[in-house]
C-alpha cells in the first residue's frame, strides 16, 4: 500500500507543480563526492540557508545556484556577524558554478549552444593492502515480525533450519560508495573528466568518461561514469541516460539507494529545485523524483534474473526546519518470473509473496535546532516487508550533525548509527539480493550488520580541511548461524583536502581497519591498509 500511496502522491504533485517555476533553468548534476554539498550543509548550519532540502541528491547545478543567492543575501544582511569561513565558501560556490550563478534567477538569455569540454576533471591514486570482505552468508531469520520492535505476528515465524542468504561484497575496504568502483590489492589509476553542453535554458547533455588503470594487471579500463540528457528544470525535470542517485538524510550510507553500485541506466522524472502547490501548501516546500531503470542479468542458484528496477522518493518540508522524506526502492519482473501485467499491478498494490517484486519502503525525518548552534538530527525507517500498510523487517539509519562546534564554525562533527535486518538486501524471489554489478544497492555495510561513524572535521579554509574518521562495525551480532562467530571491525581514516594552484585542489587519505573473526570464522584476523590522492579541477 506504501507503494501505492508514493506513486500516488507523486503523481498529484507533477501535476499541481505545473507552472510553478517561470523560467527553469536546464543544467548538470554536481558529482555527489563534490566539496559543494559540505559547503551547502556549512551555510545551513551558520543559519545562511533554511530552504535546503538534503533527503535527495544529486543536486543540479541550478539548484545550488537557488541556495548561493539565498547564502548571499542572508550574508549581507547579517553583515560582520557570519563566520569568515561563510565568505570564503560562499565565494567558492559561485566560482565553481559560474553559468548557473549568472543566469539564475534573472532574464539574462544563454547562447543558444554552448559547450564546456572540461566542466570538472579528478585524478585519483589508490594503493590497496587488503582484501574486501565477502557478504555471501546465511543467516538466521526469525520472522514473527511486529512494528518498530513492538508487538508479534506480523510475518509467520520461520524455522530455523531456513536461512536467509546474503549475496555480494564490500566492494573495496575503506572505500565505500565508490559509484561502483572495486579496486584491486595493489596500485590502480583513475582518471574521469566531464564535459557538457547546453541548449539555452532547456536542455542539457553530460559525459564523463573514466579511465582505470591497475598496474599489477597491467590493464586499462575505460567506462562511462555518468552521461545524460536533461531536459527541464525548476519543479519539472526528465534525464535520460546515467547517473548518480542518492535517497536518504546520511553521510555514510543510505539504506533504500545511494552511489555504492554503478551508476544506474535510468529514466527519470524528478523535481531538481523545491516547488509548492497552492491547494497543498500546509505541507512546506515539496520535491520528488521517480526513476526507472534494469538490474544487471545474473544467474544464482540455478535461478536466471534481469529484474526492472523503479525507485520513488517524496519530500515534504512544512517548516523551515523539518524536512520529512518517503522512499521506495523495488526489483519487479524481468527474465525468469511472470511478467504478465496482474503480476505487474500486484507488485503496485498489492505487495504480497504472490507478486514478482521484491522492495523497500520506508520514511525519514530531519530536525534542525536553531538553539543548538543548527545542530541536525536525523533517523531513517525502512521496512524489506509489508503487512498491511506497515512496512516490517525493519533497519534503521540515525545520527546527528553538529556543523558549528565551535562559534568560529571551523570545526564540525557527525555521529551515524546504521542497523540492517537481519534478511536486508535478500530475496525469495530475487535470489541475487538487492545488488547491483555484486555491490548493494543501498548501505555499503549490507545487511545483518550494525555499523557506528563519527566523524570531526576542521576547516583552516574554504578548500583547506582535515577530517579524521571512526568506523565500528560487527556481522553476526545478531542473526548468527551454527558455525559463525561475531564478525569485528574498528577502523580509522584521514582525509586531508588543500589548494594547490588555481582551481586544482588535492585530497590525501590514509585508512587502517582490524577486523577480527574475519567474515564470520573464528580466529582469523584481518588487517588492512588503503592510500587514496587526487588532484581534483573545479571539482
Amino acid at each position: 500500500m506504501l507503494t501505492r500511496y508514493l506513486l500516488l502522491s507523486c503523481m498529484l504533485l507533477v501535476a499541481g507543480a505545473s507552472g510553478v517555476s517561470a523560467a527553469p533553468l536546464s543544467s548538470s548534476n554536481v558529482p555527489l563526492d563534490s566539496p559543494i554539498y559540505l559547503y551547502l550543509e556549512k551555510l545551513s548550519g551558520m543559519g545562511l540557508i533554511t530552504s535546503d532540502v538534503k533527503g535527495m541528491k544529486p543536486f543540479s547545478r541550478a539548484e545550488v545556484a537557488r541556495q548561493l543567492l539565498e547564502a548571499e543575501q542572508r550574508l549581507l544582511e547579517k553583515k560582520e556577524a557570519s563566520p569568515r569561513l561563510a565568505g570564503e565558501m560562499v565565494k567558492r560556490i559561485r566560482e565553481l558554478i559560474p553559468r548557473e550563478a549568472a543566469l539564475y534567477g534573472n532574464d539574462t538569455e544563454p547562447r543558444l549552444l554552448d559547450f564546456n569540454p572540461v566542466l570538472s576533471s579528478r585524478l585519483r591514486y589508490v594503493y590497496l593492502d587488503g582484501v574486501p570482505r565477502n557478504y555471501e552468508r546465511q543467516v538466521h531469520d526469525p520472522g514473527n515480525d511486529g512494528v518498530f520492535g513492538i508487538g508479534r505476528g506480523l510475518r509467520p515465524p520461520n524455522p530455523y533450519p531456513t536461512p536467509a542468504q546474503h549475496h555480494g561484497s564490500e566492494g573495496t575496504p575503506l572505500l565505500e560508495h565508490a559509484e561502483g568502483a572495486v579496486y584491486r590489492p595493489g596500485h590502480t589509476g583513475e582518471l574521469r573528466t566531464a564535459a557538457e553542453g547546453y541548449v539555452g535554458r532547456y536542455a542539457t547533455v553530460l559525459a564523463e568518461p573514466q579511465v582505470t588503470f591497475n598496474r599489477d594487471t597491467d590493464r586499462a579500463l575505460l567506462t562511462l561514469n555518468r552521461g545524460y540528457l536533461k531536459v527541464g528544470g525548476g519543479a519539472w525535470e526528465l534525464e535520460v541516460g546515467r547517473d548518480s542517485s542518492w535517497f536518504g538524510l546520511g553521510y555514510r550510507g543510505a539504506i533504500t539507494l545511494s552511489d555504492n553500485a554503478r551508476n544506474l541506466n535510468m529514466v527519470k522524472l524528478s523535481s531538481p529545485e523545491p516547488f509548492r502547490v497552492g491547494w497543498l501548501s500546509w505541507l512546506g516546500d515539496m520535491k520528488y523524483a521517480v526513476l526507472l531503470s534494469q538490474l544487471d542479468h545474473t544467474v544464482t542458484g540455478g535461478q536466471e534474473r534481469e529484474p526492472w528496477y523503479y525507485a520513488v522518493k517524496l519530500i515534504s518540508k512544512p517548516t523551515k526546519n523539518l524536512e520529512i522524506g518517503f522512499n521506495l526502492g523495488k526489483q519487479a519482473g524481468g527474465k525468469g518470473l511472470d511478467n504478465s501485467l496482474r503480476q505487474y499491478i500486484n507488485g503496485i498494490f498489492g505487495g504480497t509473496s504472490a507478486d514478482n517484486s521484491n522492495g523497500m519502503a520506508g520514511f525519514e525525518v530531519r530536525y534542525r535546532a536553531p538553539w543548538l548552534r543548527n545542530t541536525e538530527f536525523f533517523v531513517e525507517f525502512s521496512g524489506e516487508d509489508t503487512a498491511s500498510f506497515w512496512p516490517i523487517v525493519e533497519s534503521y539509519l540515525a545520527g546527528f550533525y553538529v556543523p558549528m562546534l565551535t562559534e568560529d564554525g571551523k570545526n564540525d562533527l557527525r555521529f551515524e548509527y546504521f542497523r540492517g535486518n537481519n534478511i536486508l538486501y535478500t530475496s525469495g524471489t530475487m535470489p541475487q539480493g538487492y545488488l547491483y554489478h555484486g555491490l548493494p544497492l543501498g548501505h555499503s555495510q549490507g545487511g545483518a550488520t550494525e555499523d557506528f561513524f563519527v566523524r570531526y572535521s576542521h576547516w583552516f579554509g574554504a578548500r583547506h580541511n582535515l577530517a579524521l574518521e571512526y568506523f565500528y562495525t560487527t556481522r553476526g551480532s545478531f542473526g548468527r548461524m551454527p558455525g559463525q562467530t561475531t564478525e569485528m571491525k574498528h577502523a580509522g581514516r584521514l582525509n586531508w583536502t588543500l589548494p594547490v594552484y588555481g582551481d586544482i585542489d588535492a585530497q590525501l587519505s590514509y585508512g587502517i581497519e582490524r577486523i577480527n573473526n574475519l567474515n564470520l570464522v573464528a580466529g582469523v584476523r584481518q588487517t588492512n591498509h588503503l592510500a587514496r590522492f587526487e588532484l581534483r579541477y573545479r571539482y
